[in-house]
């Protein structure tokens, strides 16, 4: 298969003088789902990306000789909707599901299996075996008053936490929403707002009057089988393809290449526009799409009423892999991984993925007694501000923060493990990737939106895209970058 890498084309276009029938800034998913809509569409596309390689939160890399996600790893399976576009790009057949196995929680009071059967941490059925491990009677007898409390109980707070507390009581935020939050969003619940992070959640609430009952419903709706899929050889997979297939179909990709500035050309509304590049060259375009959080200012050049609006700039995540010989690891003994409370002081990761554990065809790859461990740095919180206001524990750089990793996992995973058993390690920081659902996020995208609209209304052919917008997830990010495309392809 052709690799991202491959497609990648640095050198200027040679007809440089011709305008670009569309130009689109940022090449992680979005960016190349967008590129791929408009090259199919016959336009002229051009795709700059300011890193060395394109994919975003969604590139890969290797590690011990194993071509390894550098981010994300797996992908929401509601509504169909990501199966259906790797059906589109004729991958379908490399979709696979984890393994069968549970995850686990690390909290001060000890470690457990997470509950399985809940949403974001809220546990459905508050008196289940797993939940009275995790909480506690006292916690749990707490979390099941949900079952008996009127319905306006709660039903003014916003924010996750704040709905979360009032319903089911503290010790469900502080020992299973807090530390699932924080590992799928790099964020507090505290800081969510529900509607944004959990859309269904609140007229689950008020038809089934109970947190409990809502969370079973919801679950209820969703399609059997596991709720995230990866594909055979990582999600990074869907980066290869996407590029390859958007060269083959004409488009360019100039990595190593940001977009600096834009100004309207001469033509008048919906005429060319000139984008400055990095490397002191400029071209002209007669659609642009904005693919990533970077390109906020280029919007604001072109659309009034953005230039105050201030983007959520998400947490500051360092993803530390850890590739092991270590056969003690065969058994899984933490399914595949543990979320780590808030409290714990024990640890500093906020995350630990066994990814070995979790993908079987990683497993195969790896071979018996090998294996692959992920752990993850930065909650995006105040207690990250006060370690140092990075992702690494106090500013810890690369070999002390691969120690450090080590550490973690051995406790993480309840078995010794020692540096000589690491093969292989590497660190990779991503900012600006995880963008928090916040109230403050959710109003700038709004802004964003409003001006976007107004754009389309005066024949302004741009259009925005990306997590920054759309949300985590490829679930949000896909539909959304196929519909920003289509909408600058109208007349």
């Amino acid at each position: 298969m052709t690799t991202a890498d491959d497609a990648r084309d640095s050198t200027p276009d040679e007809t440089a003088d011709v305008p670009w029938g569309a130009v689109v800034v940022g090449g992680g998913v979005a960016g190349l789902v967008a590129a791929r809509e408009l090259v199919d569409a016959g336009v002229r596309t051009l795709v700059v990306e300011g890193r060395d390689a394109v994919g975003g939160a969604v590139r890969g890399h290797t590690v011990a000789g194993l071509t390894l996600d550098a981010g994300a790893e797996s992908f929401a399976t509601r509504g169909g909707t990501v199966a259906a576009y790797l059906e589109e790009l004729g991958i379908a057949g490399l979709v696979v599901a984890p393994s069968g196995l549970g995850s686990w929680v690390h909290l001060p009071s000890g470690d457990g299996p997470l509950p399985r059967t809940g949403l974001l941490g809220i546990p459905s059925r508050p008196w289940a075996a797993d939940v009275r491990r995790t909480l506690g009677l006292l916690g749990a007898a707490r979390a099941s008053l949900d079952l008996i409390l009127p319905t306006r109980v709660g039903a003014g707070e916003t924010t996750l936490g704040g709905l979360v507390r009032a319903r089911m009581g503290a010790r469900v935020v502080d020992r299973l929403v807090r530390p699932v939050v924080g590992g799928v969003h790099a964020a507090d619940p505290d800081e969510l707002a529900v509607d944004a992070v959990s859309p269904g959640l609140p007229a689950a609430l008020r038809s089934s009057r109970s947190l409990a009952r809502a969370v079973r419903s919801l679950r209820a709706a969703a399609p059997a089988g596991s709720a995230v899929q990866g594909l055979d050889g990582g999600v990074r997979v869907l980066v290869d393809t996407l590029a390859a297939q958007v060269g083959e179909r004409g488009g360019q990709i100039r990595t190593r290449t940001r977009a600096t500035s834009v100004t309207a050309g001469t033509d008048g509304p919906g005429g060319p526009v000139v984008v400055g590049l990095s490397d002191g060259t400029s071209v002209r375009t007669e659609r642009l799409v904005v693919a990533a959080p970077q390109g906020l200012p280029l919007l604001a050049a072109l659309l009034p009423g953005l230039d105050d609006v201030t983007l959520d700039d998400g947490a500051d995540v360092r993803l530390v892999t850890l590739v092991l010989d270590a056969p003690a690891l065969d058994a899984a003994p933490r399914g595949t991984g543990v979320l780590v409370g808030r409290d714990a002081t024990d640890v500093q990761a906020k995350a630990l993925t066994h990814a070995t554990a979790k993908w079987p065809w990683l497993a195969r790859q790896a071979g018996p007694g090998r294996h692959v461990v992920r752990l993850s740095y930065g909650r995006g919180d105040a207690a990250d501000e006060a370690a140092g206001g990075s992702a690494g524990p106090g500013g810890l750089g690369g070999p002390e923060l691969v120690a450090q990793a080590l550490a973690d996992a051995s406790v993480l995973l309840g078995v010794p493990l020692t540096a000589d058993q690491v093969t292989a390690s590497a660190v990779v920081r991503w900012t600006q990737a995880l963008p928090r659902p916040s109230a403050r996020h959710r109003d700038a995208v709004a802004s964003v939106r409003a001006a976007l609209g107004s754009a389309a209304a005066r024949d302004v052919r741009v259009a925005a895209c990306g997590a920054w917008l759309a949300g985590n997830g490829l679930a949000s990010v896909i539909p959304d970058a196929v519909t920003a495309a289509r909408s600058v392809l109208e007349p």
